[in-house]
């Protein structure tokens, strides 16, 4: 397991935060309260442990597979359906939504090999990443790849506690399944919309892992 790029800073503050609380709290109250420095000992030190472990990037033996499209984020399957696309493509897609928990790893990885041909940040709100207009009122980032296959449209959506999106890709820029393409700080969701017609592999309230679990087949 290694430690994402995107966590040094806030694992570092937090570690600070971490030292000097604990400090200030043997120093003033282990003689007095010693049983609430230890409290307060417990609960930072699970504390920075949960930060340290949501930039968590671990060891897992990816899918490469040039006829699947693989997910793109760990959580749950919320959403399966068929939706018109608004954004981009301007007409009937499936949809499959991937909700992450704080507790779940925030990598995002390329669900298929291809070009970039669209990518495009949107300020927006930050409701809750279930909430059925997240997808098109929250603060987002679109990214479409296409490929022999076809194209798909990938969305990162920041939720009530997400307010950073990571995105590394580029317009014309050749991209590898799997690869990693973005990171969201604490918990949100990730769109995928298919071509009506591919077969989807994965079911509603699945548990998904990003990068090994197929999504769905092209035809």
């Amino acid at each position: 397991m290694t430690i994402h790029r995107e966590g040094y800073k806030s694992i570092g503050i937090s570690a600070l935060i971490f030292g000097l609380l604990n400090v200030a709290s043997f120093t003033f109250l282990s003689a007095s309260i010693p049983w609430l420095a230890i409290v307060i000992f417990l609960l930072t030190l699970g504390l920075l442990l949960f930060i340290i472990s949501f930039f968590r990037i671990p060891n897992r033996q990816l899918t490469i597979d040039d006829s699947k499209i693989i997910c793109p984020a760990d959580g749950k399957v919320v959403v399966i359906e068929e939706i018109t696309d608004v954004e981009y493509f301007k007409d009937r897609r499936i949809q499959v939504s991937i909700f992450m928990s704080p507790a779940n790893v925030h990598v995002n990885r390329n669900p298929m090999s291809g070009e970039v041909i669209y990518n495009k940040y949107h300020a927006g709100k930050y409701l809750v990443a279930w909430h059925p207009k997240s997808s098109t009122e929250n603060e987002r980032w679109s990214v479409v790849v296409n490929n022999q296959h076809g194209a798909i449209l990938y969305k990162q959506i920041a939720g009530a506690l997400a307010k950073r999106i990571c995105n590394y890709t580029t317009v014309g820029q050749q991209v590898k399944q799997t690869d990693e393409y973005g990171f969201i700080k604490f918990g949100s969701r990730v769109d995928i919309l298919l071509p009506v017609g591919t077969k989807v592999d994965v079911q509603l309230n699945q548990v998904v892992k990003g990068g090994v679990t197929v999504l769905a087949s092209w035809n």
